[in-house]
């Protein structure tokens, strides 16, 4: 049997990016750049003033004082008509080019304007050549890489993509991830259970964690324990990028999730992993037949079984599902990172196997303080609304005191 650990470096061994595509900036938030960006612009693309004020020449200021006549005004969009002399200033707004000849911004709060005499009289504190403006260039050069194949795009990057005239960006598109739950016990969300039957909460559940995760979910709905019916799903579930099933993997009689993924050709990785919850958990690759090695689906397909316990499928979705996604998007971290955090409570824990306990996590002046949430077992889901990590206690009985350190994953 597998460690987490063990089985995560499995998962990155086996799953390769997915190929690049050309996408607008829109669809862009949170994908990674499959080419190095290249600046085709100066940024700012002129001398520009960083402050309402006035524009001079800082010659001609002594002690911070001096009274100049006021040339011309200048607004934000507008470009300067006329280049400062000696005594010379201009009304200048933020953003607007600097004129000619001046060197600096005094801020309109250490100015007094004269309409009479069309004057300015300065008393700035302190003023040195190229106070409160930014040179053409500053930020960002013609020519210059600004953003490294790689990089994850979040809104800072994407407006500076913008700024750069780069409405189309390529880069590695999200995967589509296929949810299937198997059982006969199940009906759907808006169904009345009969007794004996449950709600199918886990694809509602798991297709959140997937665009969370950054992915496509493609709902299956739910297939009922019979090889045939079972199969059906599973081929339509491998046509897209990663198949997640949740429940059938176990070792009960109705528990036929691993043969039928065999006779489809998914070849296992892994079965069962030393882990609480979640034991259970299957990962297998279906590589592409040589039939289709001239078409557009010789891509690989990835496949987790995750057990039915809806807490077993949410904790082994974001330990194992999540990375695969990650890796497939091109995030070289892919795997989860752990925050060490101080355990605010006295908790005793007990079990054979590393357990990933529901937990909140927050953060007060000392750092991370995690607190576990009273937790009844896999098939306590309520608890992990209560929760927004879970935190890791090593296998065995222990009596864990406050303040001792804990590698927690954080849900959010």
């Amino acid at each position: 049997m597998l460690t987490v650990d063990e089985a995560l470096a499995e998962i990155l061994r086996s799953v390769r990016p997915l190929p690049a595509v050309c996408t607008s900036l829109g669809d862009a938030l949170g994908l990674v750049l499959a080419e190095e960006v290249i600046s085709e612009t100066d940024s700012p693309p002129f001398d520009k003033s960083l402050m309402d004020g006035y524009a001079i020449r800082t010659t001609d200021v002594v002690d911070g004082a001096a009274t100049l006549k006021v040339i011309e005004e200048i607004t934000a969009g507008f470009v300067p008509t006329k280049t400062l002399g000696p005594g010379e200033a201009t009304r200048i707004m933020t953003g607007a080019p600097i004129p000619g000849g001046a060197d600096a911004v005094v801020r309109i709060e250490e100015t007094e304007f004269d309409a009479d005499s069309g004057t300015v009289q300065l008393r700035s504190s302190s003023l040195a050549a190229g106070a409160n403006l930014m040179r053409r260039g500053t930020a960002m050069k013609w020519g210059e890489g600004v953003l490294p194949v790689g990089r994850e795009l979040r809104p800072q990057e994407l407006g500076a993509l913008a700024e750069m005239g780069q409405h189309e960006v390529a880069v590695i598109r999200r995967p589509s991830v296929a949810v299937l739950a198997t059982g006969d016990e199940l009906v759907p969300i808006h169904q009345t259970p009969d007794h004996g039957q449950i709600r199918n909460s886990n694809e509602t559940m798991l297709a959140a964690q997937i665009r969370r995760s950054g992915g496509e979910p493609v709902c299956l709905g739910i297939a009922r324990d019979e090889q045939s019916h079972l199969r059906e799903k599973i081929s339509v579930g491998l046509q897209s990028d990663v198949l997640v099933l949740s429940g059938g993997v176990s070792a009960g009689k109705l528990d036929l999730v691993p043969a039928e993924l065999e006779a489809v050709g998914v070849r296992q990785i892994f079965h069962k992993v030393h882990i609480k919850p979640g034991k259970p958990v299957w990962f297998g690759v279906l590589d592409p037949s040589r039939e289709d090695s001239s078409t557009a689906e010789t891509r690989r397909r990835y496949v987790f079984g995750l057990p039915g316990n809806p807490v077993s499928s949410m904790v082994c979705f974001e330990l194992f599902a999540r990375s695969a996604i990650r890796r497939l998007m091109g995030l070289e971290e892919a795997a989860p990172r752990p925050v060490r955090a101080r355990l605010g409570e006295e908790y005793l824990a007990r079990g054979d196997r590393p357990t990933y306990h529901p937990a909140r996590l927050d953060w007060n002046d000392a750092g991370p303080v995690v607190c576990p949430v009273n937790w009844h077992g896999s098939a306590d889901l309520r608890a992990t609304v209560k929760a927004n990590a879970m935190a890791l206690f090593p296998a065995g009985d222990a009596k864990y005191a406050a303040g001792e350190i804990l590698d927690v994953y954080r849900w959010d």
